[in-house]
């Protein structure tokens, strides 16, 4: 059985009865974390032996929330508001979008993910307009080698004459249930299923009863927008609890409008909520609701949403939602009581959590994912902590939280295989999927801009 040890690293477990390590040694078996201690002697047991000194190793970090179909056209979106969003993504360039753009806009979206420091995706897609694309999503997402929950959702162009608007079309049965025999049959595979449905804000009342139902009888995680203007439903989510349909596997992405009475039975009934700070920010959502959350005592987990606006690196996504929620707590300490408060309000390991633990736990997988725990899945991290911008190192959950970047990430492991080791991606043939996706990126903003002048 191939065998990993890596000595004398500092260790941030993100469990507490492992607890953290200034100098400590973790030994890998097969794809599981079997060891954490502070010194590990195999004696002449045979083992990949990676010197730790002066690397921090963390968990795998947990992407709750992204459109990984949209990497082709990183920036494009980088002015839009949410409306524009709408009118020129969703009835705009996903209309134009081949099996193939599809494909390489994951796999490549998905490398990045691993290259930044994530082991665990959940791949929101949503403009599955046909079997093909879907089938060209997945095999991306398998083809990266990246751990991910792939949530299956539905387009959003405009109706032609004749068509039903997409809030009025019930989730595809029939699709879901042929991934579940196909590629997706494995539960506890490397890449999973779960329910991108359109939710009472989105869907008619009808619409969404189906899809609730339609992911409680299958035992899948349903996964919904919530906000960006007026609910196709009011008063829908009332009317979904009532019926007995909401409770844990339901998951709620933004939130950033939900009244408090509302958020409260949410919070009581165990529903998980996906963050998306820096989008929700720029695009007009309204303010994170990562403290509204955490005064109910629950945490958010979070996630990137679109690089077609912002940059894939999560950390830097929850440096944005310590800060934001700091900025926030600070003001309202100021209009309260006149001074800023005598200490933070959230510690920094709180944000860590919210990319880690928080993820498995939202997946279902806590028990799999989302620490070093020894008997977990080897999902994990190592940070050069002797790059210039790290040196010195005084706190290492707050060197990984507050000043790790890219650059840092020297090595991640998925399920005790190492995806990229010594600053270097392993993956094969990576420039020519860089230009095939270049390729798509343009094909794609050509197609939509010949359209428009058509029209």
């Amino acid at each position: 059985m191939r065998r990993t040890l890596i000595k004398s690293a500092t260790i941030i477990s993100m469990d507490d009865a492992t607890g953290d390590l200034g100098s400590g040694d973790l030994l890998v078996e097969g794809n599981r974390i079997v060891d954490v201690r502070s010194s590990i002697d195999l004696g002449s047991g045979a083992a990949e032996v990676v010197e730790g000194k002066g690397r921090i190793v963390i968990p795998g970090l947990i992407n709750a929330h992204m459109h990984t179909w949209q990497t082709g056209l990183r920036g494009y979106a980088a002015n839009w508001t949410l409306l524009e969003y709408f009118r020129r993504m969703h009835a705009g360039l996903a209309t134009v979008f081949r099996p193939d753009d599809i494909y390489i806009a994951t796999l490549v979206g998905a490398l990045n993910q691993i290259n930044c420091g994530t082991t665990t995706l959940v791949d929101w897609c949503h403009n599955n307009p046909t079997p093909d694309h879907t089938d060209a999503a997945v095999r991306g997402l398998i083809e990266s080698g990246i751990r991910a929950a792939f949530f299956h959702g539905s387009p959003k162009p405009e109706p032609k004459p004749g068509e039903a608007h997409f809030s009025e079309i019930p989730h595809p049965r029939h699709e879901i249930e042929r991934l579940l025999a196909g590629p997706l049959a494995d539960r506890d595979g490397l890449v999973t299923l779960g329910l991108a449905i359109l939710g009472p804000h989105y869907s008619t009342l009808d619409v969404a009863m189906h899809d609730f139902r339609l992911a409680r009888e299958l035992n899948l995680i349903a996964s919904m927008h919530q906000g960006g203007g007026p609910a196709k439903t009011p008063g829908g989510w009332e009317q979904l609890i009532e019926a007995g349909l909401v409770g844990a596997g339901i998951n709620i992405v933004h939130g950033n409008d939900l009244p408090d009475n509302l958020l409260d039975r949410l919070v009581d009934l165990g529903v998980s909520f996906s963050v998306t700070p820096e989008n929700e920010m720029i695009q007009g959502h309204g303010f994170p609701i990562t403290g509204r959350l955490l005064k109910r005592g629950v945490r958010p987990t979070i996630g990137i949403d679109l690089e077609s606006v912002l940059a894939g690196d999560l950390l830097s996504v929850a440096r944005v939602a310590l800060s934001m929620q700091r900025t926030l707590d600070n003001a309202e300490s100021r209009q309260v009581s006149g001074t800023i408060p005598a200490t933070t309000t959230i510690p920094v390991r709180e944000a860590l959590r919210w990319i880690t633990t928080e993820g498995a736990r939202m997946l279902g997988r806590e028990h799999q994912i989302g620490s070093l725990t020894p008997g977990k899945l080897a999902d994990l991290v190592v940070i050069n902590a002797s790059d210039l911008n790290l040196v010195p190192v005084h706190d290492p959950v707050a060197t990984v939280v507050m000043q790790t970047s890219l650059t840092n990430i020297e090595s991640v492991m998925i399920g005790g295989v190492w995806k990229k080791r010594n600053g270097r991606l392993l993956v094969e043939g990576l420039e020519t999927k860089k230009e095939l996706l270049a390729q798509s990126g343009r094909r794609l903003v050509q197609d939509i801009e010949r359209q428009g002048r058509a029209a």
